[in-house]
């Protein structure tokens, strides 16, 4: 984009916004040039799901990665910022057979390949979304280093971790108790259960005793699954049991005969201290089953329904066979007695079905001795520890690795790395290997495949070319420097990305990680479909633009804290970049052609001047300092403040003395100050705010192509006047007071008043002096006297700043009969309110029947309403006095 002559009147964000990514993009200068002479500098993006489009959770995770990316190239670092995406198998899958089921189709019809081609055409449709909202965004990502994780280069990377794994013994295949997802029909690990508080019912059985002597009574929650019960349990030292261990009981509806076992497991005081045993159906029960040698009688479907074992219940779905196994128990008289019960259920966190504790032959990997390594790494020192900010999540973190359960990583999917695994097909020897046997004819592959997580948890590493260890960009930008992610994923991916990157790297993946929360609705609730609260970013750039809705996503909270979306607050936001366009104009318009090269700082300045440039190395130095701790909601207050109160609202108008002046002296250093001080401002803001940032910057003499590569502000020592400061904001002091006076007694800024500043000593009064042009400004006196001994009038407003007394003679400033004739009618107003608002709070029937929050509003109104009755009453008094 070329130079403009002049910026467009108005800020319109969709305006300066277009064709500007793509300018970017053609330029390059997101690409990572691995230039030795810079430091390096990585990010991998956490690679969003091909399911759908981006949420504002998206947003403002790869705002935040953008910030730090932008900032850190400007500072001359050798910056790469990897784009990616994840292929999300149930998650794709899922969606991908939704779409074929409005067409009356299963994965079935189609076969394995058919479905993994129309499922490589959503990935390749939903790609094309994520990058349109990428560039809307303004991610300055290097697209020349996309990756997917079921690209060839990833996939080689997952088969050789999951060959060496294996061959080190810690992956295995084994039959065990899994989460099983009924609706996807897979697999689940223990993170992917979401659990819920159900009301259920305790359902309480008598079991009669084989040899007819009594029975022994059990509880259940799932009665169903009695069908597979093949022990009960009780404990050894259980005095009203012991006679029964090693006696049977006959298995109600089935009739068949099962044992009575003792185990430590079982808790003496809870329930009648019998406990049925369904090692098929319950982790628990499976581990009884293996230490007393239980059969496992598994009496479920995959999809949920009951199989052939569950005899007469065959094919009912598992819900309707507990309502009919209920009714039929008590027929039999066997259930006895039936009690609510809250308890906690696990759901599929894809689909939201109820899990089933399933009995399954899957792979796993052993996780103790990954753990272990993981853990350790966080007592090494801080070059080697990987770093949690805010640090409150490294206890979180380690807690879970301290208590972890070997992971499942076999999902019955089509959709994703297929397991390595091979077995013989007469001989049933398993073959794993990164190719498969060249007697391929006698071998069939593993159907499953593997869980997405384990793909995600090479990410930082497996994008960069490993294991080509040999890989130029590996050996250059690994390992990465930061992570930037929602604390709810801490388990999902951080803790896998970590130890994996231990085993196979040696290295922590990522230096530091920044955590930050989830998106909340404007009352803080979790925004979802069912309370359609939802927020499309999109639809926010499109109404007040990317920066806009940038700023406001990375400074409107801390690290590690929720963030409340705000319409009103990104509309606030607007109206700063508005400020920003309109101050820059301003100073573009009165800058007459200036050049970059003919800046220049060295001419004689104004307190004004020297205050501004003071404040920019204070917001410079404060900027760099918060960034680097991630505090950018810090960030964003500091540069807000400078902004719009010191540049626009104090700068630019003392800048006008000048620039509207006679002095062509003074006018070009104001000019050479007004370019560097919003160049550097510009710069600061660019992170945060690129696309109004750019197109300024491009309006500004400047040097270089693109705000993007130029330099980050530093702090220029020589440029720091504090005396100036403080002169400054002794001014600005008294101009805030005479304008607070002027309000407190209805008197505008056009009239002219009479002003008396009284000096505490010399050294104040040259400094009142000296800028005395600025109080004929910004106080617009029609007599203004400045001495250390003055005369006082009789009737005055005053008011006291540091070291000089304000004195303003009421005599042509106010009519005092009329003011106080003003103030009465006012306080007769107030006194309407406040009787009004107390009637309505002693009225009992109000308080009895209003909701709590009405009440609170009008006790709100009451104490406001007083507060200023109280202050006219004040005030009329001091005038009466007068």
């Amino acid at each position: 984009m070329e130079e403009k002559e002049q910026m467009p009147t108005k800020y319109d964000p969709q305006t300066i916004e277009k064709g500007r990514y793509k300018w970017w993009q053609d330029g390059k200068f997101f690409e990572a040039k691995s230039d030795n002479n810079k430091q390096p500098y990585t990010i991998v993006i956490p690679p969003p799901n091909v399911t759908g489009k981006l949420h504002l959770g998206h947003a403002w995770d790869t705002t935040l990665q953008d910030i730090l990316t932008r900032m850190k190239r400007m500072q001359g670092y050798d910056v790469l910022w990897l784009p990616g995406m994840d292929h999300a198998g149930i998650a794709t899958q899922a969606k991908v057979e939704e779409k074929l089921r409005s067409g009356g189709k299963s994965r079935y019809d189609l076969g394995r390949e058919k479905f993994l081609e129309e499922t490589w055409k959503w990935k390749e449709e939903y790609a094309n979304h994520i990058r349109e909202q990428w560039s809307k965004l303004g991610l300055g990502l290097d697209y020349s280093r996309e990756r997917f994780t079921l690209d060839e280069g990833l996939s080689k990377a997952v088969r050789e971790v999951f060959v060496s794994l294996y061959n080190k013994g810690l992956i295995y295949r084994g039959e065990y108790i899994i989460n099983w997802d009924p609706s996807t029909k897979t697999a689940l690990s223990d993170i992917e259960v979401i659990y819920k508080d159900v009301q259920g019912a305790f359902y309480h059985m008598k079991y009669p005793l084989a040899d007819g002597s009594g029975h022994i009574e059990i509880a259940t929650t799932r009665p169903e699954t009695m069908l597979g019960d093949t022990a009960v349990a009780v404990h050894p030292e259980d005095d009203r049991y012991k006679h029964l261990i090693g006696k049977n009981v006959i298995l109600p509806i089935t009739g068949r005969e099962i044992p009575i076992v003792g185990d430590d497991y079982v808790e003496m005081d809870f329930g009648s201290g019998a406990v049925k045993i369904t090692p098929a159906h319950d982790p628990n029960d499976f581990e009884i089953g293996n230490r007393h040698n239980l059969e496992r009688i598994l009496v479920m479907n995959e999809d949920g329904t009951m199989n052939g074992r569950a005899g007469k219940y065959d094919g009912m779905d598992r819900f309707e066979c507990r309502k009919q196994i209920v009714k039929d128990l008590q027929e039999d008289g066997v259930l006895f007695k039936i009690e609510d019960h809250l308890h906690s259920v696990g759901h599929s966190e894809r689909s939201g079905a109820v899990v089933e504790p399933y009995l399954s032959t899957q792979w796993f990997v052993k996780m103790q001795p990954l753990a272990d390594e993981a853990v350790a790494l966080q007592q090494k020192s801080d070059s080697e520890k990987v770093h949690f900010i805010p640090d409150r999540f490294e206890k979180t973190y380690l807690h879970w690795m301290e208590n972890i359960r070997d992971w499942c990583i076999s999902r019955q999917l089509w959709w994703g790395h297929r397991i390595p695994a091979w077995y013989h097909k007469e001989t049933g020897e398993v073959f794993v290997g990164q190719v498969a046997p060249a007697d391929i004819e006698n071998w069939e592959q593993d159907n499953d495949v593997l869980d997405t997580w384990f793909s995600s948890a090479l990410w930082p590493f497996s994008t960069m070319g490993w294991p080509d260890t040999e890989s130029a960009d590996y050996n250059r930008y690994y390992p990465t420097a930061a992570l930037v992610t929602g604390y709810d994923i801490i388990f999902f991916w951080v803790s896998r990305m970590i130890f994996q990157g231990l085993e196979f790297t040696g290295e922590r993946p990522f230096k530091d990680v920044l955590i930050h929360g989830l998106v909340r609705d404007e009352q803080g609730r979790k925004m979802s479909k069912s309370l359609g609260n939802g927020v499309d970013p999109m639809e926010v750039i499109d109404q007040y633009g990317a920066d806009s809705l940038r700023y406001f996503l990375s400074t409107g909270s801390s690290p590690g804290q929720d963030l409340r979306y705000s319409t009103d607050k990104v509309e606030a936001i607007w109206n700063f970049a508005n400020k920003i366009w309109n101050a820059s104009r301003f100073a573009l318009m009165n800058m007459e052609g200036l050049k970059y090269e003919e800046i220049d700082l060295s001419g004689e300045k104004s307190v004004a001047d020297k205050w501004i440039l003071t404040r920019l190395n204070e917001t410079i130095e404060t900027v760099s300092r918060l960034a680097d701790k991630y505090e950018f909601g810090e960030v964003g207050r500091v540069l807000y403040n400078f902004i719009w109160d010191d540049f626009c609202d104090w700068y630019i108008e003392m800048a006008k003395l000048p620039l509207y002046g006679e002095d062509e002296a003074a006018k070009k250093t104001t000019r050479s100050i007004l370019a560097y001080v919003l160049d550097n401002t510009m710069r600061l803001l660019h992170p945060f705010m690129p696309f109004i940032t750019e197109e300024i910057w491009q309006n500004l003499p400047h040097k270089g192509e693109s705000i993007t590569t130029a330099a980050w502000p530093g702090v220029n020592r020589e440029l720091t006047d504090t005396e100036a400061a403080e002169e400054m904001k002794l001014l600005v002091e008294i101009i805030r007071s005479v304008r607070n006076i002027r309000a407190e007694v209805n008197t505008p800024m056009s009239k002219k008043i009479k002003l008396i500043l009284k000096a505490k000593d010399e050294a104040t009064l040259n400094k009142l002096n000296k800028n005395s042009a600025y109080i004929e400004r910004f106080c617009n006196p029609e007599e203004l006297t400045i001495g250390i001994e003055v005369e006082e009038p009789g009737q005055a407003m005053t008011a006291v700043v540091t070291g000089v007394e304000l004195i303003l003679p009421l005599q042509g400033l106010i009519n005092i009969d009329e003011e106080i004739n003003r103030l009465e009618k006012e306080l007769d107003k107030l006194n309407k309110e406040v009787d009004r608002v107390q009637k309505k709070l002693g009225n009992e029937g109000f308080v009895k029947k209003a909701p709590a929050n009405v009440i609170e509003e009008e006790r709100a109104k009451e104490k406001d309403y007083s507060e200023k009755r109280d202050a006219v009453i004040r005030r009329i008094s001091e005038l009466k006095q007068m």
